[in-house]
């Protein structure tokens, strides 16, 4: 596998910057630690529930978590997820509740991941999506896969430990493959599934099987969805995917077989486009081009090797 090296057509992948939180993984056994960074004034603690959080927006335009000093927190005594510190060693926490606490100020809002990511400063995106991805597996993984007993909390909400059989579970991570292909004449394949809205089009993607290189799974996934046949694979970047638990591995794919025969069940449609191609269809509304926080984006403008125009 090569590495994709001209990243100039890109624009920074959302929830992949560099959010200055050091994870300070050290700290999450060492309870008096905890405790003394909790009750520190300066500490800050945000409430994640079913995956949204409260943000706000701040008069200069700017979007933000709302968080507060551990003392005015909700009160919680085993979902305490500590986060990391910043360059200035504050302390984050996340709280992780039933419900989001109430503004009396009226003028936060809740907010999910999808929604608030593309708007949050790297800090926050970082904080968030880490938060995301502990809520969800807490959520799903409250029993033990060895005996069944129900496990508890720790590590500062990265591990949950068994106390019947001595079992520790750790977060999982899922890894996925999303790809944009190429043939031989520079024209992209794109996909579209059957839910999305009509004129919707995309990259490829999928997930890693197991006993699976990622090269491998990429070839898989999209011969299996357009019957084209890819050679080359090349790396370009990744995401967290916390929905709820995936890591999207993005590439570049040469293709060595053009004629398509999708699956009618992942992809309803796909077709390859050259550069001309897909600028007159974004121009007429023919195709819509991919919107929201995923990688797809990046990796079509790679090829395309400009912004695209904003979906609707």
């Amino acid at each position: 596998m090569t590495t994709w090296t001209d990243l100039s057509a890109t624009r920074p992948i959302t929830l992949s910057g560099d959010s200055g939180i050091d994870r300070a993984a050290h700290h999450r056994l060492d309870e008096a630690w905890l405790a003394a960074a909790w009750s520190h004034p300066s500490t800050r603690v945000f409430v994640v529930s079913g995956g949204q959080v409260l943000v706000d927006d701040t008069p200069d335009g700017r979007t933000e978590l709302v968080m507060t000093p551990a003392f005015e927190a909700p009160v919680t005594e085993t979902h305490r997820y500590f986060l990391g510190q910043d360059a200035d060693g504050i302390a984050y926490f996340a709280l992780q509740k039933d419900t989001l606490p109430g503004r009396m100020d009226q003028s936060a809002r809740p907010a999910g991941l999808r929604e608030a990511g593309p708007l949050l400063s790297p800090r926050d995106a970082g904080l968030l999506v880490h938060a995301v991805a502990l809520e969800n597996w807490q959520r799903l993984h409250r029993f033990c896969s060895r005996c069944g007993e129900r496990t508890v909390v720790a590590a500062a909400g990265h591990i949950r430990r068994c106390p019947a059989c001595g079992a520790e579970h750790y977060p999982r991570t899922d890894p996925a493959v999303i790809m944009l292909v190429t043939d031989m004449a520079d024209r992209a394949l794109l996909g579209r599934q059957m839910h999305w809205p009509e004129g919707r089009f995309s990259t490829l993607a999928g997930f890693v099987e197991p006993g699976e290189s990622i090269e491998q799974a990429v070839r898989r996934e999209v011969a299996e969805e357009t019957g084209v046949t890819v050679g080359d694979v090349e790396y370009v970047a990744s995401q967290p995917w916390p929905f709820p638990s995936s890591l999207m591995l993005g590439f570049m794919a040469r293709a060595t077989s053009e004629e398509i025969r999708v699956d009618g069940e992942e992809i309803h449609e796909a077709r390859w486009f050259s550069r001309e191609e897909l600028t007159a269809a974004f121009a007429s509304g023919e195709v819509l081009p991919p919107t929201g926080i995923s990688i797809a984006a990046r990796l079509l403008e790679l090829w395309y090797g400009e912004p695209l125009p904003q979906g609707r």
